[in-house]
């Protein structure tokens, strides 16, 4: 009896790249990486599974049922649903031998149990930066966070401009009208702008029963973006106290980002730039592609009071940004300029000579060129469509009279240029 085969399939909602895909994914990685070591920041690397206790301290609502949990023996573990949590575990484990400010960096995958749909998966990458301070953090960090975005994206060739705004000035203005205990229920609504419009976030105002003079102020207030003058624009609306040290921290942070050379094509001021978590205790940031702020945020952060308060009593106030890499890396899929082969140089045998293509291609790989035999029985004809269909840019021919001779064919498969050259010749080309 013939044995029935398992249909071959994955688990939905789970990433799987195609490798080419992977190559851009991982070239989008390196320079991402190069940016953050650029800053100074340190990698981390923790554990994709985290006792449950710890995982489930700063959950709750939808997180806790997405959340994927097992019970092995006494162990009782989830994978872990963000960045931040193992974060603040590690430097709450860690606080006295770590060096503060403390900046890492963190890309790896993390796990949600929610609906897949286009954009948003099962397992996801997530690419985190923060800084994480000793008592007290200066807003300079926060200005690094958002100069943090514009490189990379220039690193990219995608440009972006950064909408900076803060918690703790639209805290000042709810508590200015005497609406402080709806806060959050006030910050939801207004975070919703974008979505529902103007009309629809004044009837979630109106059902918290705020007053239509208030409901004015509010809105108005997120109506107000752009330069330096914003701020003195905003800085009109309301005399509270933290209103106003609010508006004084994100002047402070326009001076920090123009003395590090960004521009007001790089960064404006967005008080509609609200951030639906309320652990934002501070400065709000969201970062959009240049002319399609349409597409959607492609990152966001923002200033916290406390990271660890829920594994130890030192204030440990940090400042961090997060890229969506789900959505960056659809958009640089897009990109012709995208390399999607590691490969620079196909090396094809005619004949006899497959140990001499062997003997060139470990020169050329000793010397940091990416170089691989086509040692497979199969005609030149094929072997050279195969090249063309992985893109790689430079062919090397190595027949009879190249051997005689020592000097090889070298094809620019962009150009259909062919050269009769030294191995050294032809590592100085592609080298």
């Amino acid at each position: 009896m013939e044995e029935k085969k398992i249909v071959a399939r994955k688990l939905q909602g789970f990433w799987e790249l195609q490798p080419e895909q992977q190559v851009i994914f991982e070239n989008m990685l390196d320079k991402i990486k190069d940016v953050f070591k650029r800053h100074c920041f340190l990698p981390l690397d923790t554990p994709v599974m985290e006792l449950s206790e710890i995982l489930l301290a700063k959950s709750g609502g939808d997180i806790d049922k997405e959340i994927y949990r097992f019970v092995k023996g006494s162990t009782d573990a989830c994978l872990r649903y963000d960045l931040t949590v193992p974060l603040a575990r590690f430097v709450a484990m860690n606080q006295n031998t770590i060096s503060f400010p403390f900046k890492r960096f963190q890309i790896g995958k993390a796990y949600r149990g929610e609906r897949p749909q286009k954009g948003r998966f099962r397992e996801f990458y997530q690419c985190d930066a923060d800084i994480i301070g000793d008592g007290e953090l200066s807003l300079v960090n926060d200005a690094e966070c958002v100069k943090l975005y514009v490189d990379i994206f220039k690193e990219l060739a995608l440009p972006v401009q950064v909408e900076i705004s803060s918690r703790k000035v639209l805290y000042g203005l709810v508590s200015g009208l005497n609406e402080e205990d709806k806060f959050a229920n006030i910050a939801t609504a207004l975070d919703k702008i974008d979505k529902i419009g103007e009309s629809g976030v004044c009837e979630l105002l109106q059902q918290l029963e705020i007053e239509q003079s208030k409901i004015k102020v509010l809105v108005d207030f997120v109506k107000i973006n752009g330069n330096a003058q914003a701020l003195e624009n905003a800085q009109k609306l309301c005399s509270d106290s933290a209103f106003l040290d609010g508006v004084s921290q994100l002047k402070e942070i326009d001076g920090y980002l123009k003395a590090m050379g960004l521009g007001e094509e790089d960064y404006k001021f967005n008080f509609a730039i609200i951030r639906g978590h309320n652990y934002y205790t501070g400065t709000v940031f969201e970062a959009y592609l240049k002319n399609n702020r349409s597409a959607g945020a492609i990152g966001g952060g923002g200033r916290y009071d406390d990271l660890a308060g829920y594994f130890t009593d030192r204030k440990l106030p940090g400042v961090g940004m997060s890229i969506g890499m789900s959505r960056l890396f659809e958009i640089l899929q897009q990109t012709s300029q995208q390399v999607s082969n590691f490969c620079k140089c196909a090396i094809i045998p005619l004949g006899e000579t497959l140990q001499q293509c062997l003997a060139l291609a470990g020169y050329l790989q000793q010397n940091l060129v990416a170089a691989e035999v086509y040692a497979e029985n199969k005609s030149f004809k094929s072997k050279m469509k195969e090249a063309n269909k992985r893109n790689v840019p430079f062919v090397v021919i190595i027949g009879a009279d190249e051997v005689k001779e020592g000097k090889y064919t070298l094809k620019d498969m962009t150009t259909s240029q062919q050269q009769t050259l030294s191995k050294e010749e032809i590592l100085n080309i592609l080298g």
